[in-house]
């Protein structure tokens, strides 16, 4: 199964987690490039009968019907456990996860084939969250993450170690989707387990950004010394340069907060210097693909807006803002960034 398949779109993926089969059939075609003459061949419905359901005339209601879209549509097997509501039940990690965990580095194999597809979809997942939103494919990613602890206890060594990482960046998604939902403590739940899992598996890079999301947390909820000290752990041990610009950033953030202005003028130039190092994303970690040299130029002039240097700031938006693309939720943040730094100009 290919990462390029209809599957691998978060927008289908969202609406299977809703059974909008309205939504399903039409987000499939467009991503297969389909007509509904050319569904009605996959599923064995009718065209007239699909023309139906996508316009809401029909329900699809039998469970005759949905085994036949289901086998049709060749519906992934993470997703086909999945229920049907989208709000979730308990967001919270269950203890079962961990207890699979537990189980890691057994003798035995596993195909990599289905933990392959998977992290290919959560990379859609990562850049379609602007789009999409987090809450709406939180249990597309919670199906996904249980098929990927379900294949851990068959493994060992390195392929184990994969499977680890590959669930850690599941859990981390999880927690800042929590986080930005208000749910602190579970968003906290869920980042221990993704450090714990980056931990056994040797993950050095996800370890540093774990700390520096924690960090993150901490000081959006007033509390600079512990951010400084959780992003300083970011940069312990030998992290990518993505991972330690990330890190260092975190840590000028805090140190401005904290008053201490040239350390964070010290510490963001370091982090533009590390990003600088991998400009192209297939040097980067997967989770890292949007600090690029321009993100990174933004984030500076964030820092320089935290030590209330506001014309540093208002010129590092304003040169970053127009290469900024492919990201609308972020380019309004910055752009509010920007005017807000020049109205203090303007008053200084």
């Amino acid at each position: 199964m290919s990462g390029q398949g209809p599957w691998a779109q978060p927008r289908l993926r969202e609406a299977w987690a809703r059974q909008d089969w309205a939504d399903i059939l039409r987000e499939y075609r467009a991503a297969a490039g389909l007509s509904q003459r050319g569904l009605e061949k996959l599923i064995g419905v009718p065209q007239p009968h699909i023309c139906a359901i996508e316009s809401g005339r029909r329900r699809v209601m039998s469970a005759d019907l949905i085994a036949r879209l289901t086998e049709g549509l060749a519906v992934p097997p993470e997703l086909t456990g999945m229920p049907s509501d989208s709000e979730p039940d308990d967001w919270g990690p269950p203890p079962e996860l961990r207890d699979r965990i537990a189980h890691g580095q057994a003798t035995g194999r596993t195909d990599l084939r289905t933990a392959d597809w998977i992290g290919q979809v959560l990379a859609q997942h990562r850049r379609a969250e602007d789009e999409v939103g987090g809450r709406t494919l939180w249990p597309v990613v919670r199906s996904q993450l249980d098929s990927v602890t379900r294949l851990i206890p068959g493994t060992t060594g390195e392929t184990a170690d994969r499977l680890m990482l590959l669930a850690a960046e599941h859990a981390h998604w999880l927690s800042w989707v929590a986080h930005s939902e208000g749910r602190t403590g579970i968003a906290l739940a869920w980042l221990d387990v993704a450090l714990g899992w980056a931990m056994d598996g040797g993950h050095q890079d996800m370890t540093a950004w774990v700390h520096r999301v924690r960090s993150y947390y901490a000081l959006q909820h007033g509390d600079p010394r512990r951010a400084e000290r959780t992003a300083q752990a970011g940069r312990v041990g030998n992290p990518s340069p993505a991972a330690a610009s990330a890190a260092a950033h975190q840590e000028a953030m805090a140190a401005a907060a904290l008053g201490d202005r040239d350390r964070a003028r010290r510490l963001s130039d370091e982090a533009v210097r590390l990003a600088a190092q991998v400009p192209d994303e297939a040097d980067r970690p997967g989770w890292l693909y949007w600090l690029d040299p321009v993100r990174a130029q933004l984030e500076a002039a964030s820092a320089a807006a935290a030590c209330h240097n506001w014309r540093a700031a208002a010129e590092g938006f304003r040169a970053g803002l127009p290469q900024l693309t492919g990201y609308p939720r972020d380019h309004a943040y910055y752009l509010a960034r920007l005017e807000d730094a020049e109205r203090r100009l303007s008053r200084a």
